[in-house]
């Protein structure tokens, strides 16, 4: 586990809660990039020093852990690891829908933190690589779509057959320098305007 270098935010108006995070997560070589005792002070420091991994009490003074995790994740910043007196199954049917991705009771026992720890900030990497992979096929599928629309447009108006509709479209994008997308939007926006004549 050493050499694994996380940066780390811990929010907790218990001082020696936080005092002891941070020693069992600097031990392990994680950063502690800030820290803050209430909710508001707490979302102040995330936003500015993004870190990989928020641990937040559930009772933050000013704002509640779950609210303060609901403004993470609308923001997309970093997953969040909440704290709590007991386990509760009303927090976790909330939390389901949230970027809380692990709850710990305390008293905070050392293995559990390090493990889930580490478990949380390896899920949310896996996931945000995923939701990458899903934005690229949308992009790629939406260019098709495009590509395929203007290739069209060109095959009925030029007479061309498909392979050289779709090598004009190519080689227009590589003799301006544009993804074929825009080029073919262009050929779309052209043949709008015209047919509105």
């Amino acid at each position: 586990m050493h050499g694994v270098e996380s940066k780390i935010f811990i929010g907790s108006a218990d001082r020696a809660l936080r005092k002891r995070l941070r020693s069992i997560l600097q031990q392990q070589g994680h950063l502690i990039i800030g820290e803050a005792e209430d909710g508001a002070g707490s979302l102040r420091v995330i936003r500015r020093v993004l870190p990989d991994l928020v641990i937040l009490d559930k009772d933050l003074p000013g704002m509640p852990g779950m609210e303060v995790s609901k403004i993470i994740e609308d923001d997309k910043i970093c997953p969040v690891l909440l704290l709590t007196p007991t386990w509760e199954q009303e927090l976790f049917e909330k939390a389901k829908d949230s970027w809380v991705f692990a709850f710990l009771v305390k008293p905070i026992q050392e293995g559990h933190l390090l493990s889930t720890a580490s478990f949380v900030i390896n899920a949310f990497q896996k996931m945000m690589k995923l939701a990458r992979q899903v934005d690229e096929l949308k992009e790629t599928l939406e260019t098709r779509k495009i590509v395929e629309r203007a290739k069209g447009i060109l095959m009925k108006n030029l007479d061309l057959p498909e392979a050289e509709a779709y090598r004009r479209i190519q080689q227009q994008s590589m003799d301006k320098c544009l993804p074929m997308k825009q080029v073919a939007e262009a050929i779309i926006l052209a043949y709008d305007i015209k047919k509105k004549k």
